[in-house]
């Protein structure tokens, strides 16, 4: 395996956020990384900044429209053969009717069950900095 040094796949991906629950994508049989979870998303088009790419990726994935609530820290995983850096936003669904177009299927899960799943392992960074995000339920 020779070394190569392409670029990072630039990548924007949503956490969405509804009623305090979280939305997970399965990705399909046919995709990269069959049936593992990850958060919707999809590539950053040449000329695209990662907030007009996770709007328009949403639309084309699960038929619904996004509003950018926050971002969250880029993440950058090597895989074995091409390096992803994910750009994560938090987002809430502004209109439309939630679909599965491209996954094999779709959950609502509570923060707290996140870590249950078997995701790509390019989102389990993004699916920690998301639960470092919110407000912990332990007091002293």
């Amino acid at each position: 395996m020779g070394a190569t040094a392409a670029a990072a796949l630039a990548v924007a991906c949503a956490v969405i956020e509804k009623d305090g629950l979280v939305l997970a994508a399965q990705r399909s049989r046919s995709m990269g990384h069959p049936l593992k979870w990850e958060f919707p998303g999809g590539k950053i088009e040449p000329g695209e900044d990662a907030v007009t790419c996770i709007k328009r990726e949403i639309v084309e994935e699960l038929g619904v429209e996004v509003a950018v609530v926050a971002a969250l820290p880029l993440s950058r995983w090597c895989y074995a053969d091409f390096t992803i850096e994910l750009h994560p936003f938090v987002c809430r669904i502004s209109r439309g009717i939630l679909k599965a177009t491209e996954h094999q299927a779709l959950r609502w899960l509570a923060p707290e069950e996140l870590p249950t799943l078997d995701w790509a392992d390019a989102d389990v960074a993004v699916a920690r900095s998301y639960l470092a995000t919110l407000p912990s339920n332990c007091s002293k």
